[in-house]
């Protein structure tokens, strides 16, 4: 009994940590799957954000999945961005998928592996309303074998 009255007082501090850990604040995290893991040029994954205050700066991934029989340590994708005025732009990222020596960076589960990986950081849409981002792989492989998901995640910086 008296080990139980030294134990309610540690939980009770482990609480908020539990329900901070579990909140999430993303205004989007979603991933589109790719028919038969071969993702072509031409088959972007488009995928529109709601913002609802474009006061604050928010932190912007690319959310990517593949299996370990991708050939590659690394992938090239066109990013492009529509916003609510329709003015589109357009950057080209390389994002690394593997140490060196072939060992994969992202989380592994069985035969996927899982990535968030950030190309703005600190951003401040410039109005709110809806902005529309498209994915396009820009490999030399067309189609891009392997690649099972892509997705995108918006969330509020700290």
């Amino acid at each position: 009994m008296a080990m139980n009255k030294r134990f309610i007082p540690f939980l009770l501090l482990l609480f908020p940590a539990f329900i901070t850990a579990c909140t999430d604040n993303a205004i989007i995290d979603t991933n589109i799957e790719i028919s038969d893991r071969n993702w072509s040029y031409i088959k972007t994954v488009r995928i529109p954000v709601q913002v609802k205050d474009a006061s604050k700066a928010y932190n912007l991934y690319f959310n990517l999945r593949h299996t370990a029989d991708y050939k590659y340590s690394n992938i090239f994708v066109i990013i492009y961005q529509t916003g609510p005025d329709k003015k589109r732009t357009k950057e080209r990222k390389e994002f690394q998928l593997a140490y060196p020596d072939g060992e994969w960076l992202g989380s592994g589960s069985g035969n996927l592996y899982s990535y968030q990986l950030p190309f703005k950081e600190n951003y401040k849409f410039p109005k709110k309303g809806i902005y529309v981002f498209e994915f396009e792989q820009n490999m030399r492989d067309n189609p891009l074998r392997e690649v099972s998901d892509a997705g995108l995640r918006v969330e509020p910086a700290r």
